[in-house]
C-alpha cells in the first residue's frame, strides 16, 4: 500500500472542529455546535483548505462508525452525517473512525492498551498487539439501572459531585483495565484533567494525539485496521 503523502486530518467534536495537514502543519479550527450538518463541517474545512493542498483525509467523527461508514447520526451534533459523501465534499479518498478511536491509535505505545475517552459520555478502545477494536462501553450496564456513561461521563459528575465521581471513575478504570487483562490505560477526554491521581501503568492523554492518529490510519492496509509501533511496552501493572 503507497501511504499518501500530504493527509488532512479532521477532528470533529461538540464545540470544535479542528484539522491539520501531516505530522506538523498548523492546527486550524471554527466552531461546530448542536445544529451542525456533515455538509457544513465539509465546507468548513475546505473553505480554509484547498483541496490541492492535501492527498487524503481521516476523520475521527463523535460517534458510532462500522468499517469507514458513519452508522448513526451524532448526539450533540446535527443531522444529515449517515450516508453523507465524504470522498466527494474532500475531492479525496477518506478514512472515517470514532474520534476517541483516532486519539487512542496516536497513543498508542504497543502491547495490551485501553483508551478511556472521559467527557459528555465514555469512549471506549482497546488495541491488542497492534489490532484496533473500538467499543461502546459507555452504553453497557453497569449498576442500579444506569449505564457506565451514566456514572462516569458528564452527567454523574454533576449528579454526584466531583469527588464521588473521581472515586467511581478508579473503581470502573481498574475494573476494566483487570478484566481485558492490558499492559496500560490512557486516559482522554475533557474531564481526564479532573482526575487527581493515576495509577503507575496509566497516563492521562493528549488531544493532539487525534492528529498522530488520524496519520496512523492511512499506515494500515484496511479494515480490520492495525497499528504498530517500535516503542517497548509499558509494564503491565501487578
Amino acid at each position: 500500500m503507497n501511504i499518501p503523502k500530504r493527509i488532512l486530518v479532521v477532528d470533529v467534536g461538540g464545540s470544535h472542529v479542528k484539522f491539520r495537514i501531516g505530522p506538523n502543519g498548523a492546527i486550524d479550527r471554527f466552531d461546530s455546535g448542536p445544529d451542525m450538518t456533515g455538509q457544513q463541517m465539509a465546507d468548513g474545512v475546505t473553505a480554509k483548505v484547498a483541496k490541492s493542498q492535501y492527498d487524503a483525509v481521516s476523520i475521527g467523527y463523535p460517534g458510532l462508525v462500522f468499517d469507514s461508514r458513519i452508522a448513526a447520526d451524532p448526539h450533540n451534533l446535527g443531522p444529515g452525517w449517515v450516508g453523507f459523501d465524504f470522498k466527494k465534499a474532500f475531492g479525496k479518498p477518506v478514512r472515517l473512525i470514532n474520534d476517541a478511536t483516532m486519539q487512542a491509535i496516536g497513543s498508542y505505545q504497543g502491547g495490551r492498551m485501553l483508551f478511556l475517552g472521559l467527557g459528555t459520555g465514555l469512549g471506549g478502545t482497546l488495541i491488542l498487539e497492534g489490532t484496533i477494536e473500538p467499543m461502546e462501553l459507555g452504553h453497557m450496564p453497569y449498576k442500579h439501572g444506569r449505564t457506565y456513561e451514566d456514572y462516569v461521563g458528564e452527567r454523574g459528575r454533576l449528579r454526584m459531585g466531583t469527588r464521588k465521581w473521581r472515586k467511581v471513575v478508579r473503581a470502573v478504570v481498574d475494573q476494566l483495565a483487570k478484566v481485558l487483562e492490558v499492559d496500560y490505560v490512557v486516559i482522554g477526554g475533557g474531564n481526564a484533567k479532573r482526575l487527581k491521581t493515576l495509577a503507575d501503568n496509566e497516563r492521562l492523554g493528549d488531544n493532539d494525539n487525534a492528529f498522530v492518529g488520524g496519520l496512523r490510519l492511512w499506515e494500515s492496509p484496511g479494515y480490520p485496521l492495525r497499528v504498530d509501533v517500535k516503542s517497548r511496552r509499558p509494564a503491565r501493572k501487578k
